[in-house]
Parts: C-alpha cells; structure tokens; sequence
C-alpha cells in the first residue's frame, strides 16, 4: 500500500469503484478487467493493485457501498417516521429496492465470484456490512409492525432470498424474451416496485398485519 493519509488512499479507492460502476453500465461483468478499469482511471493496472487485488475486490467494494446506500436509506425512513400502515410499509421498502437496482443485479448476478476472488479481510469487511443491513431490516420491521423477536427473524429469511432473486424476473432481456416465446413460457413483466410490494403485502398478510 502506497504511503499517504487515509483521505488520500480512500479517495483512490473510491475512483476506482467509480470507474467500475460506469464499466458496469455498459459492459458485462466478464468483460471488465483491470486492464480496462485502470483505462479510466488515472490509475496503471498496477497501481489498482496496491489497492485491490482483484476486479473481484473492486466488485465487493461496490456492493458494498450498495448496501450501504439501502442501509442509510431504512435507517433514513425509520427516523423520519413514528408510524407506518401496512401499505405505507410496503410501499416504502419498495421504493427503497427500487431505487437499488444495482445493489440487486450485483448480488443476484455476480456474488459468488466476488466472494471467491476476495481475500479474507476484504470478505470480512463487505460482510460486517451485510450484517448491518440485517440489522437495519430488522429495525425496519419491529418499528414498523407488531411482529415479535421471533415472527420478524422467519419473516427476514423468506425476504432475503426473494430479494436475491428479484433482478433475473424485473430484468428479462430481449433475447430471452424470445426464447420463452418459442418455448410457450408465458412471461408477464412486473418492475422491481411490484415484485416488492406484492411480496410485502403478502407477507404482512401472512401474520395478520
């Protein structure tokens, strides 16, 4: 690591998460490497490794900064409100997700591989981030509605695995339009917004809410 403040490394850090993100925009995660990553940033693709090791790393870093923007954003919306009714509830936590579409292709489309070409340390840290988003979730739910400790701990775990699968149903390419028109799989598009709403609305349906 290359000698200087902690400002100064974080900033170089951070122009190089942003250099990945706008990639990310226009070209597939295989397709971004270092090579091309350090062409957009003032950086050599050997001086990206003085910060990360891997794009992989660079990758976690952005996920990371995703969970955060969803963390800020519950934490933002607990405090401003003393109550929520089950329709704002749901309404409000699908906006949120709505506006993290990055944060939900990243995980749905390419988080193995960030976690498996990550070192431990850089794995440690994305996670203690994950781990703050359970956190605030679960605020999110016990401020909002009358679920107990244990009802809010089962309702997190059929949650969390449907938000990891919200992208691939909200984000249908062309090409694989077609193919389920030529297999007679009937598609019908529901955005991010209604995916997450309906799945809500059903799930506070579910305890009485």
């Amino acid at each position: 690591m290359p000698k200087g403040s902690k400002e100064l490394t974080d900033a170089r850090k951070e122009e190089i998460v942003n250099a990945c993100e706008k990639l990310y925009e226009t070209l597939s995660f295989k397709e971004i490497t270092l090579k091309e990553i350090g062409a957009v940033t003032t950086f050599t693709r050997t001086s990206i490794y003085n910060y990360f090791r891997t794009k992989e790393e660079i990758f976690l870093a952005l996920l990371k900064r995703e969970y955060e923007k969803w963390i800020a954003a519950m934490d933002s919306l607990t405090e401003k409100n003393e109550s929520l009714s089950g329709e704002e509830f749901a309404e409000s936590l699908a906006r949120i997700l709505e506006d993290r579409r990055l944060l939900l292709k990243l995980m749905t489309m390419n988080n193995y591989d960030m976690e498996e070409n990550s070192r431990p340390e850089r794995l440690a840290e994305f996670k203690r981030t994950y781990g703050d988003s359970l956190k605030a979730l679960d605020s999110y739910f016990a401020k909002f509605t009358q679920f107990s400790e244990a009802e809010r701990k089962e309702i997190l775990y059929i949650f969390l695995p449907f938000v990891y699968g919200i992208y691939p149903y909200a984000e249908v390419t062309e090409k694989q339009r077609v193919a389920m028109a030529q297999a007679n799989v009937p598609f019908v598009y529901h955005s991010i917004y209604e995916l997450v709403y309906n799945c809500v609305k059903n799930l506070l349906k579910s305890k009485g809410e």
